[in-house]
């Protein structure tokens, strides 16, 4: 791990003690200030839209001429939106040469499950009625934004969709019945995230279903027939057997999955630009996108 790394693990613990804590409300709020100092480079462009009625954004850096990355944003399904999430949509589309379309999908708890899946799913079905090649298209999300990348990838699927060239999950939370061993073994390690929290964002985004559905934690999907899988984790998070265990559930349903797992890394370090290791990371990402539409 990097100094600066390890600098940014301090500074992140301090900035998110006591992150849940308040209404959902003030949560909010807070999380909306943590990024107002973020701030996109002037030859970005972006433009409100609505797709298919989801609230949306194209944000475009010059060049950006390979397809449509449609990202759905982190947030444990009740915090979060473009705002959050403008800058570093703009990095992951100016490093792929592609178009970012971010939306607002709609937020637990006053819209429970699948509010949120079925605005990913609207919004990615918008894209082919404007004429957007299936294959031209990839599906990234972190945390929250990951789990529903791959429930909309089993949607689409199981609704007879052409299905994207592939996607891109960070640090993706797939079990919300919290079941990994990693919640407990690195719960003093993780320097965001705590199983406590996560069980009340849990419930508030299930709603009255059940933690255990497949289209509420993937991890227990049907995952077979899925286009591609990038799926990066750290080793300090909570998380990390979510990713692991959703990569070999995949694999064993014969999907393609890369699972890159970063030593000493926290919860969607890929967030923090200056980083090497985010650098890097997002190297592969330009990679896997690529290799995968086949450039």
């Amino acid at each position: 791990m990097s100094l600066q790394a390890k600098v940014v693990k301090r500074l992140v613990r301090l900035q998110f003690s006591g992150w849940s804590e308040g209404s959902i409300e003030e949560q909010r709020a807070r999380h909306e200030r943590s990024t107002r100092w973020n701030r996109l480079p002037a030859d970005v462009h972006c433009k409100p839209v609505s797709a298919d009625g989801v609230a949306a954004e194209w944000i475009e850096a010059p060049g950006a001429d390979l397809g449509v990355i449609l990202y759905l944003h982190g947030g444990a399904y009740a915090l979060g939106s473009i705002d959050t999430y403008r800058e570093f949509v703009a990095r992951m589309a100016r490093a792929t040469s592609m178009v970012g379309l971010a939306i607002n999908y709609r937020l637990a708890p006053e819209h429970p499950f699948p509010a949120a899946l079925e605005d990913a799913t609207a919004a990615y079905g918008w894209l082919l009625a404007q004429g957007v090649d299936p294959s031209r298209i990839i599906i990234a999300g972190d945390s929250a934004g990951g789990g529903l990348a791959l429930a909309a990838l089993v949607v689409l699927r199981d609704t007879g969709n052409p299905l994207p060239a592939g996607a891109v999950c960070l640090s993706p939370w797939t079990d919300l019945t919290l079941s990994g061993a990693s919640i407990q073994s690195n719960a003093d390690v993780d320097c965001i995230l705590d199983a406590d929290s996560l069980e009340v964002y849990a419930k508030l985004y299930a709603g009255e279903g059940d933690l255990a559905s497949p289209l509420i934690s993937p991890v227990f999907a049907d995952l077979s027939d899925l286009p591609p899988l990038l799926i990066q984790v750290g080793t300090d998070e909570i998380l990390l057997d979510d990713a692991r265990r959703c990569a070999a559930r995949a694999r064993q349903m014969g999907v393609d999955v890369t699972l890159e797992i970063w030593d000493e890394m926290f919860h969607v370090f890929q967030l923090v630009a200056l980083l090497p290791e985010t650098k890097k990371a997002a190297g592969h990402i330009t990679e896997f996108v690529s290799q995968n539409l086949g450039i």
